[in-house]
């Protein structure tokens, strides 16, 4: 990762300070901006390969910004947010935002989310992917779990590919079901809930205590590699 320009936006001095300084000790090239104006003019002239972005800046919403910069650009984006904002936090994800890390937080969870936003956006890929004892071959539409064999319905592999595609990022309700059911469905989160719980008892060890398929309460899910 050393050498990548990471864009930094939030207008508090010394927490703008301080994540520039840990940024770069981490080998990022780091821009900073303090508004969205800035951050959008900074983002257009020297393009950076990811984005770390306050919600709540002096001129506009962080939601605004990434909607504004999914017109036109794939950059991988992390939002950063006080607690108390979960709604805007899930807004910012809906208009574009790959993760989001709410303040406070330790600088190494940010330095593990941003690698992992910078990895998934890396061209190329294997069209099998192993986390843990969990093995999706996307071409053959084949799953296995330490070994064994798992039988999946088509929605069902077509809900675990997607969490497959986007390991360890927070997906919405709504991002979920736009992809995997259509944009009909996006309100429907009843069906999240069935199919996530069927995919557990099927990928599972204890469906009850999920290791690979996580919930946050209130935004969405996200599939990791067990610790």
């Amino acid at each position: 990762m050393t050498g990548r320009r990471v864009l930094v936006v939030d207008d508090e001095p010394q927490f703008l300070l301080a994540l520039q300084t840990n940024l770069r000790g981490a080998g990022y090239d780091v821009v900073t901006a303090t508004t969205a104006e800035e951050a959008l003019s900074s983002a257009a002239l020297q393009p950076p390969e990811a984005i770390v972005l306050d919600l709540i800046l002096p001129d506009g919403r962080g939601t605004d910004v990434c909607g504004r910069l999914r017109e036109w650009t794939s950059v991988p984006i992390v939002v950063i947010s006080a607690v108390g904002e979960e709604q805007e936090k899930i807004a910012a994800l809906d208009a574009g935002a790959d993760d989001y890390v709410t303040k406070p937080f330790a600088i190494g969870e940010l330095l593990a989310r941003l690698r992992a936003v910078l990895r998934r956006a890396s061209p190329g890929g294997s069209p099998v992917v192993e986390i843990g004892d969990l093995v999706v071959d996307l071409d053959k539409r084949t799953v296995a779990v330490a070994g064994n064999q798992v039988r999946l319905t088509p929605h069902e592999f077509d809900l675990l590919r997607l969490f497959v595609q986007n390991e360890g990022r927070l997906l919405t309700h709504r991002m979920i079901l736009r992809e995997v059911w259509g944009a009909a469905y996006e309100q429907e989160s009843r069906y999240i809930h069935v199919y996530v719980s069927q995919l557990r008892r099927k990928i599972e060890a204890d469906p009850a205590r999920p290791r690979y398929l996580l919930n946050e309460p209130g935004a969405g899910y996200r599939l990791v590699a067990p610790s």
